[in-house]
Order: C-alpha cells, then structure tokens, then sequence
C-alpha cells in the first residue's frame, strides 16, 4: 500500500493528523502532484486549518484556474472563514464553468441554506434534481430548508421523495428499532432529520479535456477580449501537455 493510500485509508477512518502527516510525505516526495495538494486541502479542513487548506487550493488554482472541483472546495473553506462574500462568488464561478452538473448547485444550495437564504436554497435544489432526479440528499435537504419556512406539506413530500430513492420503506408491522431510519437521521434519534453536506461523486478532480472547456466558454464569458484570453490559456496548457 503506498503513502497515499495509506493516507486515505487514514482519514476514511477518522485520523486525521495520521493522513495528514503522510500526505505531507506525498507532496515532499512528488511536489508536482496536484491530486495529492487537493487531498491534503480537504484534511486540512477536517482539521479545522481552515488557512492552510486555502492555501493549498490557492495553489491548485494557480495551476488550473478554470477546474471548477478546486474552485467549489475553495468556496467551502472561504464559508468556513466567515468569507460569505468571496464563497459566494466561488460557488457561482463554479456552476458557471460547469452549469449542468447537479452537484455544483447543491453545494451553494447547502451553502446559502447556512446562510440564511431560504429561497435561494430551495431554489439550487431544485435546479440540482431538475439535473439529476434520483439525487435524494438534495431532496432530504430541500425538505429541510421547507420545513424550516413553515412548507410543511412541500416537505413532507421532498422527505418521502428522499425516502423512497433509497428504499426505505418500513413495513408497519415492523419495530422502530428493526426500521431502516431514513436518509439524513440522527443516529441516536430516528425521528429528527439532519441536513447532509453534499458529495462530490468526483473524490479527486477530473481532467477536462479542451472541448469540454470549449463547451463552456460561451457560458462562461461573455466579453469578446475576456473570451479569448482565457481561449489562450487553456490553448498553451494543452499544447504544453501535449508536447
């Protein structure tokens, strides 16, 4: 098993300064390795180095500008910062550089529903299921946000949504403690829902090839000048990998 794996091996199990020490060996050994600087943004962050874990995604930044993984993670620490202005503006340029990707709007939903932007979150998550229909934490989360406003019966059915994607479905003969609890509860309490940070299905971030890019730069920019700088950008990047 190599460092890195050990690495991960180490967080998925809750020891963290253990993950991180090793990472650290990683980024010492191949300092070149991005995949290794965005896994030691995310210890740091689970470590409560809130600093350190921005300055690595500074890094990754400076790197690949345009890679709206690195951007959105950014945004997460920028929150945990109380640097609401700049998370915010990091959570839209992200679903700006990859607009039909559900996650991207569940992780500002979740974001503004800490906030205090009711609306505005129910309104994220709903354009994430309108993405994807079976994502059941968006449905669990918009349920909450509903409930908190007092929509009871939009609620109610958000919840059953969420309950129904992931199979739970309690047979009535069945005792509270033989029940599957749905998704979201407490796992000392059955009755009371959480809200649950949305996962990125991508753990480390994805290459995007240059149509990819170019599929976006219409949405992206909408100055000319703008337009065709960034089309230089990535024009060099990929010619130098390519080289």
């Amino acid at each position: 098993m190599s460092n890195f794996e050990k690495s991960v091996k180490y967080f998925k199990e809750g020891k963290f300064q253990d993950s991180l020490e090793l990472i650290n060996t990683c980024i010492h050994e191949e300092s070149s390795n991005l995949e290794y600087y965005f896994f030691r943004a995310r210890v740091q962050s689970r470590i409560g180095n809130y600093d350190g874990s921005l300055k690595d995604f500074d890094h990754l930044i400076s790197l690949e500008p345009f890679n709206p993984t690195f951007i959105s993670d950014r945004a997460v620490v920028l929150h945990l910062l109380e640097r609401n202005d700049e998370a915010m503006e990091e959570f839209d340029r992200a679903i700006n550089l990859e607009p039909g990707n559900p996650y991207r709007y569940s992780s500002r939903a979740y974001f503004k529903d800490r906030i205090g932007d009711l609306q505005g979150a129910i309104a994220d998550y709903e354009k994430a299921i309108e993405l994807d229909p079976e994502d059941a934490v968006a449905y669990n989360n918009k349920g909450l946000v509903e409930e908190k406003l007092g929509y009871q019966s939009r609620s109610k059915k958000s919840f059953e949504k969420a309950d129904d994607l992931v199979g739970y479905k309690p047979k009535k003969e069945s005792s509270k403690a033989d029940a599957l609890p749905p998704i979201g509860d407490k796992p000392t309490n059955g009755s009371d829902r959480i809200s649950m940070e949305p996962m990125d299905p991508n753990e480390v971030p994805r290459k995007i090839t240059l149509s990819g890019y170019l599929n976006t730069l219409k949405s992206v920019f909408t100055d000319k000048t703008t337009q065709r700088e960034f089309l230089d950008f990535i024009k060099a990047g990929f010619k130098k990998k390519n080289d």
